[in-house]
């Protein structure tokens, strides 16, 4: 656990026809890197994604599957990832072909240049959602919600392209979509988060998983308990120990 070098976690419901896409291009995205493993979370899919993943596992040798029997949602998958990651960086990604791995790779080596002035994550900011009007809609007022009660400075915490430490993410609470409110949660940590211009895809198969009401709705109330969260947390100060030796 935490060698150097990142862990790639994919959640994937139901995307058994992207996911040999995802595979390949992770590959060719990450081929340069020493050391790189692909985590795709299966979580619950009722096709036969969990075919198509041990084919896949038989011909790269870095792809590794973890499966939920039921479907538990993103932020859990994520969480599941995290939890069987090997490396010491995270790299998250959809699975559903809308992101790209190149754009991952890049946020990896801006980490790893950085050196001890790293932020605390880079993210990608999808320069053009290529989603349909409803998404982009309830994504735009959820945004601009949270953006104004957090002030989180973060355009686009809906891009799923991010690169963190694998400990700090860890460090995290964990909640049903906590992964909207990472940079809320990691500048409740006092760490900082930069975001990045990325490329974004239109969905070449399978359907989205969220509509208005688990994007924009439920997005808001939890963004009431995460306002809440940070009003009420405090980071420890620098303290001592005092030892009087006999």
């Amino acid at each position: 656990m935490n060698e150097p070098g990142i862990s790639v976690v994919a959640p994937a419901c139901d995307e058994a026809e992207s996911l040999p896409e995802l595979v390949r291009s992770v590959a060719t995205a990450f081929f340069a890197f020493d050391a790189w493993e692909l985590i795709v979370v299966d979580d619950g899919s009722r096709d036969d994604s969990v075919e198509v993943l041990a084919g896949l596992q038989s011909e790269h040798a870095p792809l590794r599957v973890v499966r939920h029997l039921d479907n538990r949602g993103q932020s859990a998958a994520m969480c599941t990832g995290a939890d069987a990651a090997r490396y010491a960086w995270l790299g998250f990604l959809d699975a559903d072909g809308q992101n790209d791995p190149a754009d991952l790779a890049k946020l990896y080596s801006e980490m790893l240049e950085a050196g001890d002035t790293a932020p605390g994550m880079i993210m990608g900011h999808r320069r053009k959602r290529e989603d349909g009007w409803l998404t982009r809609y309830s994504s735009r007022i959820a945004n601009a919600v949270r953006a104004g009660l957090l002030r989180d400075r973060t355009p686009d915490t809906g891009c799923s392209l991010k690169v963190l430490a694998r400990d700090d993410f860890l460090s995290l609470p964990r909640f049903d979509h906590m992964h909207r409110f990472l940079p809320a949660l990691l500048l409740r940590q006092g760490l900082q988060t930069v975001s990045r211009p990325v490329a974004h895809h239109p969905r070449r198969a399978g359907r989205s998983k969220y509509g208005l009401g688990n994007r924009l709705w439920v997005g808001i109330a939890d963004l009431l308990g995460v306002w809440w969260l940070g009003r009420r947390s405090f980071r420890p100060g620098t303290c001592e120990e005092i030892r009087h030796d006999d």
